[in-house]
Order: C-alpha cells, then sequence, then structure tokens
C-alpha cells in the first residue's frame, strides 16, 4: 500500500452519523472480483438524495471524508474500505469509528481520525466553506489536523498502525521485512530440527 504522511486537500462534509457499511457500499456490489470501480457504487442511496455532498462537483476526488459518531458500523465487509480508496479518500475524520471498520480502513491505507465533536463540527463549517469549500491538512507524523484559519487539532493513534501507514507497510510487508529473520530461522530449523523438513522429491 501507498505511504501516507501529509493529507491536504478539500475534504466532504458529510458528517452523517451511525453510517453502516451497507451505506457506505451496497451489498449488491459486492459481487465484483475485483476492487476497481467500487468508488461507483459508495454512498449509493446518498447519491439519490437530492443537494448530496457526493454529487456536488466541488468535491470530486477530495482526498478527505469528514463523518458521524460510529462511521463504519454494521458488518465487517472489506469492500466499504476499497470503495473510499476507488473514490480517492484516504482520511476520513470522525468523533468514532466502528472498530472492524477501522481495522480494515488501516490494513488498506487509510488514515482514520478521532476528534471531538466540537472538532469535527469546525472541520465541516471549513470543508463546506461560504459558499467555497477551504482545504483541510492532515499531518500523520506531528499528529495534527489543521487548516488555514489556524485551527490545529491533534489525534491519538497506535504507534504501531502510525508506523505502518507512514511506511506503507500491509501485512504482506511488514512480512517481507522480516525476510532475513525469517530466512535465518529457516536456516537453523533445518539443521537444529530436520526432521521437520518436508522430503525432497525425486
Amino acid at each position: 500500500m501507498e505511504p501516507i504522511n501529509h493529507v491536504a486537500g478539500l475534504a466532504i462534509p458529510f458528517g452523517r452519523k451511525n453510517v453502516d457499511t451497507d451505506v457506505v457500499i451496497p451489498a449488491h456490489w459486492l459481487k465484483t472480483i475485483t476492487r476497481e470501480g467500487l468508488g461507483k457504487g459508495a454512498f449509493e442511496a446518498v447519491r439519490k438524495e437530492p443537494g448530496n455532498v457526493f454529487e456536488d462537483p466541488k468535491y470530486a476526488g477530495a482526498p478527505i471524508l469528514i463523518a458521524g459518531d460510529n462511521f463504519g458500523c454494521g458488518s465487517s465487509r472489506e469492500h466499504a474500505a476499497w470503495a473510499l480508496l476507488d473514490m480517492g479518500v484516504t482520511c476520513v475524520i470522525a468523533p468514532s469509528f466502528s472498530d472492524i471498520f477501522s481495522g480494515n480502513a488501516f490494513k488498506n491505507g487509510i488514515l482514520t481520525v478521532v476528534l471531538p465533536q466540537a472538532a469535527v463540527d469546525r472541520l465541516l463549517e471549513v470543508a463546506r466553506g461560504d459558499g467555497t469549500p477551504e482545504p483541510i491538512e492532515i499531518d500523520l507524523e506531528s499528529q495534527t489536523v489543521t487548516t488555514r484559519f489556524q485551527d490545529r487539532f491533534p489525534f491519538e493513534i497506535d504507534p504501531f498502525r502510525k508506523h505502518c501507514l507512514l511506511n506503507g507497510l500491509d501485512e504482506v510487508g511488514l512480512t517481507l521485512a522480516r525476510d532475513a529473520a525469517i530466512g535465518g530461522y529457516e536456516a537453523r530449523a533445518r539443521t537444529e530440527l530436520p526432521f521437520l523438513a518436508c522430503p525432497q522429491a525425486a
């Protein structure tokens, strides 16, 4: 996955609470065998609502989504994270997230930022702007969300997740990073535990 350090740009001011994964990506989109194209089905029901932010051309390609409390609740479908990535979203800001969604987002390279409701409300104001949306910046290294209006909101993140996101390490990448240690163990095991070795094919 791609490393994340600094995410900057317009933010989609969604803000709705208790959005489950079926809202993020409806079940009939789960038949696909590829992750590509899921962004077209993201928030499908919401997109049918008059004046919804997802159909507003101002926010096309925005890398940040501002959501409400308990975002990503419901089923454990990883497709929700895939759909957000396919939309171009690499950071979601909310007062809280479903644990399973947060885990799926992390494993797919999406930064989830938890902030108090008051901070989220302020960022929604900035994202909407006074007719013209204003950008938001997230710096993972310093763990801050800032705006050009001198807003500065610190956030907490698990150190292991921070390390993985900064270095673009998914589960495969973490394993490959231990390649030398794994190779060393296998070499010792062949000598010290020969009975574990598979017989060589003739």
